[in-house]
C-alpha cells in the first residue's frame, strides 16, 4: 500500500521502470473473447455516474498524482540547453596550464556557486514563476479551446458551403470554355526547318 493506493503495474522502457497509482477500489476487468455474448448493457443514467466518476478519477489523478524527485526532466527539455558543467565552460588546451591547486579550487567555487545560486534563486522566484506560467498556460488553454478551435470550425463549415458554389462555377463557366480552346489549339501544327 502507498498512501491509499496500491501498485498496478510496470512498464519496462529503457531501463527504467515506470509505476502507475491506481485507487484502493480500482478492479481490473476481465477479458472477453471476441463473439461472446454482452452482459446487460448499462443504463444511460449509469454510463453517465461512471464518466463522471471518470472525470473526478483524472482531475484527483492530475492534482494528487506522485512527482518523481530523482528525474526532474522525464522528457529531457533541458538536456542540451542548460546542462551546463565547468569542462562546458572553461577548459585549458596544452601548454597553458595553471596551477593544480588553482585548477581544484577553480573547479569547486564554479560547481558549488553554480549549484547554491541556482537553488536561491529557485527558492525565491520558483514558486512565483510557477504561478506565472500555470496562469499563461491557463490562459492559453482558455482561448485554444473556447476561441481558437470553435474559428476554425466555423470556417471551415462556411469555406465548404462557398468551395461548392466556386466548384460549381468552374465546372459550368471555365470547363466549357478551357475545352473549346483546347479543341482550337490541338489543330495548329508546328513544322521547324533548318535551312543551311
Amino acid at each position: 500500500m502507498l498512501g491509499g493506493a496500491y501498485l498496478a503495474g510496470r512498464d519496462i522502457s529503457l531501463g527504467t521502470l515506470n509505476w502507475s497509482l491506481c485507487p484502493k477500489d480500482f478492479q481490473p476487468q476481465p477479458a472477453t473473447r471476441c463473439g461472446s455474448p454482452p452482459v446487460d448493457p448499462p443504463s444511460s443514467a449509469m454510463m453517465a455516474e461512471e464518466h463522471t466518476d471518470l472525470e473526478a478519477q483524472i482531475v484527483k489523478d492530475i492534482h494528487c498524482k506522485e512527482i518523481d524527485l530523482v528525474n526532474r526532466d522525464p522528457k529531457n527539455i533541458n538536456e542540451d540547453i542548460v546542462k551546463v558543467d565547468f569542462e562546458d565552460v572553461i577548459a585549458e588546451p596544452v601548454g597553458t596550464y595553471s596551477f593544480d591547486g588553482v585548477w581544484k579550487v577553480s573547479y569547486t567555487t564554479f560547481t558549488v556557486s553554480k549549484y547554491w545560486c541556482y537553488r536561491l534563486l529557485s527558492t525565491l522566484l520558483g514558486v512565483p514563476l510557477a504561478l506565472l506560467w500555470g496562469f499563461l498556460f491557463a490562459c492559453i488553454s482558455f482561448c485554444h479551446i473556447w476561441a481558437v478551435v470553435p474559428c476554425i470550425k466555423s470556417y471551415l463549415i462556411e469555406i465548404q458551403c462557398i468551395s461548392h458554389i466556386y466548384s460549381l462555377c468552374i465546372r459550368t463557366f471555365c470547363n466549357p470554355l478551357f475545352a473549346a480552346l483546347g479543341q482550337v489549339c490541338s489543330s495548329i501544327k508546328v513544322v521547324l526547318r533548318k535551312e543551311v
